[in-house]
């Protein structure tokens, strides 16, 4: 039944997977299995819930292409050995899939429509497949032509303008235009993502979340993120070539006298990764009715558009508009993460955010270092902020990440 004041929405647990590069540990694993993992992970984490009490499961993806193209949430209930009388959503916004999904879920809970529930996402880049357009008319003479279905735009409208269907990489440069962020910052960010995730790796900081997999088709458990690269350095990054604009192409836009080129490289740029993610969210009956302690709570939420090509810049104003709703500066936070789709993307969002410390954001390093599966990023996130939030014992955090076609979004989390 609805309620008429919104409920507070705890988080109990968060998990993930590790993440595997593409062609990596997880590339046998198929996205419905990988999404099933994360989801019994969380029961078999809460031996006082009873999973029959789950009201929803909510998963995010990206893709829906390829093997999760069944809806991969009622995949994932049913392959996890959950009752099937748990019903599962998948719900795509891209690279926010899985924050959507935590976002959905979560407002069920505040409304009263569910009580316990789940929400993630998972990708598997590996596994996208190839899609063929079915022809306009029977048995064609011609050649016909694949299109992947690994990462951004294809089968692209040709109404669309031709700004807006730049490449990500594209996107990524026309942001380094408009700050006038170097080769040399992208570099040295990138190369700080990799040292603080490789010390809290170390450190044991990701043990709380990730949930090792293994099954017959991967073989040896894989247990850590596997795109983390502990030997790279300013030089090594320094030596990769522009992925995305010829050396000596043009700037635009910037109105700075800057020498041509293209300045986003694979070094500096996410990887394509596997991967799932998944929290599990209770109202205080939950609570009272698992005898589960939370980690955090929900406090708010936001969604905004923005230019396509200007896509990571999303961020910056869904993250203000969330923090407004919470009634929060960002004088009040104590952990940030903000996805790393690209070091010049993540370098703008910091330069539209004067008052957040810096030092604040990535503490054990992002999506440069740790990778970036679609549909799980935006979990993994919001779980690592619940995580830290609940190993400090007080505090609010942020969750926020860019969207391809240009959107932003971001939660606010208390303890």
């Amino acid at each position: 039944m609805l309620t008429d004041r919104p409920r507070d929405v705890h988080v109990v647990d968060a998990v993930r997977t590790p993440f595997g590069k593409y062609g990596g540990m997880l590339s046998a694993a198929r996205p419905d299995d990988l999404a099933a993992h994360v989801v019994r992970a969380l029961v078999d984490r809460a031996p006082g819930l009873d999973p029959a009490r789950i009201d929803d499961v909510y998963l995010g993806n990206a893709n829906g292409a390829g093997e999760e193209n069944r809806d991969v949430a009622r995949m994932a209930v049913l392959l996890a050995g959950l009752p099937v009388t748990v019903p599962g959503v998948t719900v795509n916004r891209l690279c926010g899939s899985g924050m959507e999904a935590v976002i959905q879920a979560a407002r069920a809970v505040a409304l009263g429509d569910a009580s316990v529930a789940v929400a993630g996402g998972v990708e598997s880049m590996s596994r996208a497949p190839w899609v063929l357009p079915k022809p306009e008319r029977a048995f064609p003479a011609g050649p016909q032509t694949l299109h992947s279905t690994t990462l951004g735009w294809r089968l692209t409208n040709p109404r669309m303008p031709d700004e807006w269907t730049v490449a990500l990489g594209e996107g990524a440069e026309l942001i380094a235009d408009r700050y006038g962020i170097t080769r040399a910052q992208q570099d040295a960010y990138a190369l700080a993502s990799h040292e603080k995730a490789a010390r809290a790796r170390k450190d044991g900081a990701f043990d709380a979340e990730v949930v090792p997999y293994e099954d017959d088709a991967v073989g040896a458990a894989a247990r850590h993120d596997e795109c983390i690269r502990e030997d790279t350095s300013l030089q090594a990054l320094g030596k990769l070539r522009p992925a995305f604009r010829k050396a000596g192409e043009a700037r635009r836009g910037s109105g700075r006298p800057e020498a041509g080129g293209g300045t986003v490289t694979a070094g500096n740029s996410s990887p394509l990764n596997d991967g799932a993610a998944a929290l599990l969210l209770m109202d205080e009956q939950g609570l009272r009715a698992s005898g589960c302690e939370p980690l955090a709570r929900i406090r708010s939420s936001a969604v905004t558009g923005i230019a396509p090509q200007y896509f990571g810049l999303g961020p910056v104003e869904a993250a203000g508009r969330a923090l407004e709703k919470a009634g929060r500066g960002f004088d009040a936070l104590r952990t940030v993460e903000l996805n790393e789709a690209f070091a010049a993307q993540a370098l703008g969002c910091l330069a539209g955010w004067p008052d957040l410390d810096p030092g604040l954001v990535n503490p054990h390093g992002g999506a440069l270092a740790l990778g970036h599966p679609l549909g799980a990023s935006g979990a993994r996130i919001t779980g690592a902020v619940a995580h830290r939030l609940a190993a400090a014992g007080t505090g609010t955090g942020l969750a926020t990440l860019c969207i391809g076609v240009g959107q932003g979004l971001a939660v606010v989390l208390e303890r």
